[in-house]
């Protein structure tokens, strides 16, 4: 029994200490506010979830729409190299990749395409149009600052190699944009030649689509050098980054431009 009582007593006199002296508000022998009681416990939720308590910055680029283009895609191959390697297969390739780099940035992506189909009606006679027919639609609903379609070149001479992007004739934008993507894969990728960009109106989407429109070639399947490279994820991942930095580059000036119309279009009104 006078076992009993000692137990109790000091059971009695530790809550006691807890209830008067709360041990668990001292850290580092200070004591803690509660307000840095609270900064603790979410830092210690923050350190368990992941999240941090510091608000995001919101990206330059929230808002702005940028449609990929993957050209050709199920029966129709595009190209096809010496080695086999089908334009179709590498235009997806690059474009899931660059998909990926302008999400990050904060950009909504578009694709025309993310898997080996034909878009359109694939039973009707003339697939291929209705393909190109189906492509016009997306990029003209998107309401896209940019379109970005992603081609592979071929040529009867095996050394003709090099990116070339083309552009609508009389589209200063699309001049501009093809100006910018010409230059970052001239730069990016380590071409064995470096061309210019080019207007070209015989392009279905360059000449029938409202918006601004550019068609990447980003290599010629009939250069053996070329074919090798595109079969290497790692150069791929080179193509989409240059991609990707012209595209950024095409965005901060047109954003310029339109923050200076609507300036004054408001001070006019």
């Amino acid at each position: 029994m006078k076992h009993r009582i000692q137990i109790a007593l000091i059971i009695a006199l530790g809550a006691l200490f807890l209830l008067f002296f709360r041990p668990w508000e001292f850290v580092g022998g200070e004591r803690v506010s509660g307000q840095d009681e609270g900064k603790m416990k979410q830092n210690a939720k923050d350190d368990i979830t992941g999240a941090s308590s510091q608000p995001q910055e919101e990206s330059p680029y929230a808002g702005r729409v940028v449609v990929i283009d993957p050209g050709h895609g199920g029966k129709d191959p595009g190209k096809v190299g010496a080695a086999g390697l089908s334009e179709k297969d590498v235009n997806l390739q690059i474009a899931i990749v660059l998909q990926g780099l302008l999400e990050e940035e904060g950009i909504t992506v578009i694709m025309t395409r993310t898997e080996d189909i034909s878009l359109g009606d694939v039973s009707a006679s003339n697939q291929k149009m209705e393909d190109l027919k189906e492509r016009l639609r997306l990029i003209d609903e998107s309401k896209a600052e940019l379109t970005v379609s992603i081609h592979q070149n071929s040529f009867g001479d095996r050394s003709v190699c090099g990116p070339q992007v083309f552009y609508c004739r009389g589209s200063e934008k699309g001049e501009r944009a093809a100006t910018i993507l010409q230059e970052e894969l001239n730069t990016g990728i380590g071409v064995g030649k470096e061309r210019d960009r080019k207007e070209d109106n015989s392009y279905y989407l360059l000449k029938h689509s409202a918006s601004v429109v550019v068609i990447a070639e980003c290599a010629f399947l009939s250069n053996p050098e070329e074919e090798s490279l595109l079969m290497d994820a790692a150069y791929r991942e080179r193509v989409a980054e240059a991609l990707k930095k012209g595209i950024l580059r095409y965005l901060d000036e047109t954003g310029n431009d339109e923050s200076e119309d609507a300036f004054f279009s408001g001070f006019l009104s």
